[in-house]
């Protein structure tokens, strides 16, 4: 239970009350600020606290986003201001110094609770203010300023704005205009129901892995099936950010859910489509294991170059500036969001492809789009990045190092070529990504592919010798992703052993799961994974090389075997701690409020 402590006089007809307890709080009243003090000190440290004017006029929608929102510690409306168990300390400093000064009895006339508030934003203790657009939110100073702000209350629907508002402000055009127009009704009926987002988030995974089974059937009515069930997982996955936004059920397990199963779900019907190829004679794996190493990499050109340019100063640019201008232009917004193939795009036309056509043709289809959208963003990035003059800090070099998951090998010989040039980072990365996959895919399985993982090893300590603060840097990431997942594939595709490469696809999907943990970690402002578990893994460039060896040595029935177990024991060692950390009080609340490609 939470507690609202009213200041002041109540006001005769007033709804304050009966608004505030259907929020959830317990409402107690205050003649002055010396006894919203006695109250506050009198409630539990481990609940939340709000100081109300009694004579607050506004939707119960504004304090609903003022008074509830989990994310912020710390947060206010006028009239009214709040506070979690972290910012208890703060907000009691606030209303001690404010009774102190007013004496108590001089602040009734005024509104303590923007007094408190006014205080904890001099004292910069991080109050948030949620933008109300057209809600109402005031203290009235007079009967007239009171039957105002009433009629101004009746004249804007505070539920019509709430479910405007569960919705993305930025989302793609598919989600936009054929999802989002009914999913939002599907969120408040879960509301109502007392269905969290965390069930609504389980319900779109498990309809996904349904769809894959469907599609590993191989029958046309099982890929038709398919199709259908994937659409209603998408539905169910946009349903579950609009009911946490409609409710303002944010928890740090939901951001782990779903900062996680958007890629689980599409990388378990990838493999739905492969088995269900199988069964009907067409080996699509390659194909499969192609597309989940572009889209991965795709993602780590997205998260790399907004963490490079999160907090850098003078980050301007006439590329950023035409980007700019073009969104000021309403089509080329959409055509602009359509040609990246966000997840709404890229779903639809999976579950379209999937229903009418082959999984060869779905997987054709998809990584010739996913191809042009990752040239159109990482060319545009490139291009904004030689001509901005930006300086980039500490934290994002840190950013760039912690996602490049550079092993032990590499660590220890950066260290040696310490006083070698700090500009050829995203060069060194480039050649050794190049050389392993080429290698690879020239000799397959052998001893002449481990000299080349060995030189892709040297490659990678040159790339992180130097704090990756150039204006290309951040691409070192994503190619050390390329090299080391197209690494994988080539290699198993080359043992022409069956099992080979569907192997190599739980050994991917496992190392890049550890990959995206890392990146809302890092979104979080948590930091990288624990050292330990990083040199458990070996690196990036330590699994290449393992890998390398493995092909090299074993048989092909031997090499499969080897990738599944390790497949098997890097998701076994991931996961487990991915959940401590998740579940941890310690974990940040990621929220993503922007569509993922």
């Amino acid at each position: 239970m939470s507690t609202a402590i009213l200041t002041g006089q109540p006001v005769p007809g007033s709804s304050l009350e009966g608004d505030l307890r259907s929020l959830g709080f317990d409402v107690r009243t205050a003649a002055d600020a010396a006894d919203a003090g006695h109250l506050l000190a009198a409630v539990p440290a481990a609940e939340r606290v709000a100081v109300v004017d009694a004579r607050f006029v506004g939707h119960r929608h504004a304090l609903r986003l003022g008074l509830t929102d989990p994310r912020f510690p710390l947060a206010a409306v006028p009239g009214a201001v709040t506070a979690q168990p972290a910012g208890r300390a703060a907000l009691t400093r606030a209303l001690a110094r404010e009774d102190s000064a007013g004496g108590g009895t001089a602040l009734a006339v005024d509104s303590v609770a923007d007094r408190v508030a006014e205080a904890l934003d001099a004292d910069e203790a991080g109050l948030h203010r949620p933008e109300l657009g057209s809600l109402v939110a005031e203290v009235p100073a007079d009967p007239q300023a009171r039957n105002e702000a009433r009629q101004a209350v009746a004249a804007v629907d505070d539920e019509a704005v709430r479910l405007k508002s569960a919705v993305k402000a930025r989302d793609g055009f598919f989600t936009t205009f054929c999802v989002s127009p009914y999913s939002r009704y599907l969120a408040r009926w879960c509301a109502r129901r007392g269905l969290t987002p965390n069930q609504v988030t389980t319900a779109s995974l498990l309809t996904a892995l349904i769809a894959a089974g469907c599609a590993a059937t191989g029958t046309r009515a099982g890929f038709v099936a398919a199709g259908v069930l994937l659409i209603a997982s998408f539905v169910l996955d946009c349903t579950d950010g609009q009911l946490a936004r409609y409710s303002l059920q944010y928890s740090t397990l939901g951001a782990w859910l779903d900062a996680t199963f958007d890629r689980a779900k599409e990388y378990a019907y990838y493999a739905g489509l492969a088995l269900g190829a199988a069964r009907g004679g067409d080996d699509v794996w390659a194909l499969a294991l192609g597309a989940m190493v572009l889209q991965t990499c795709r993602h780590v050109v997205d998260f790399s170059f907004n963490e490079a340019n999160h907090d850098a100063t003078a980050n301007t640019s006439p590329t950023a500036a035409l980007s700019d201008k073009l969104d000021g232009v309403g089509w080329t917004v959409w055509v602009r969001r359509m040609i990246v193939l966000p997840i709404g795009e890229r779903w639809a036309m999976i579950a379209v492809l999937t229903a009418v056509t082959t999984p060869r043709i779905t997987f054709y289809a998809l990584l010739v789009g996913c191809a042009f959208a990752a040239t159109y963003t990482t060319a545009g990035r490139v291009l904004r990045s030689l001509t901005r003059k930006a300086r980039r800090t500490d934290r994002a070099a840190q950013a760039l190092a912690d996602l490049a998951d550079t092993g032990p090998l590499a660590g220890a010989l950066a260290r040696v070529v310490k006083g070698r040039s700090p500009y050829l980072a995203p060069l060194s990365a480039a050649l050794g990504a190049a050389v392993v996959a080429t290698g690879a895919w020239a000799w397959g399985p052998s001893w002449w592919v481990v000299l080349m993982a060995g030189a892709y090893v040297l490659f990678s300590a040159e790339a992180v010798s130097h704090p990756l603060k150039g204006a290309l840097d951040w691409l070192v990431p994503p190619l050390f992703r390329a090299g080391e997942y197209l690494t994988v594939l080539i290699l198993a595709a080359k043992s022409e052993v069956n099992g080979a490469l569907p192997a190599a696809f739980g050994l991917v999907a496992a190392v890049a799961y550890h990959h995206y943990d890392t990146v809302y970690r890092i979104r979080g402002n948590a930091g990288a994974p624990p050292v330990w578990l990083v040199r458990s893994l070996g690196g990036q460039e330590g699994r290449t090389l393992l890998v390398a060896a493995l092909a090299a040595l074993l048989t092909g029935t031997q090499f499969t075997v080897a990738l599944t177990a390790s497949a098997v024991a890097v998701a076994l060692v991931v996961l487990v701690e991915s959940i401590r950390f998740w579940v941890s009080a310690g974990a940040p609340a990621v929220h993503d409020e922007g569509e993922p490609a």
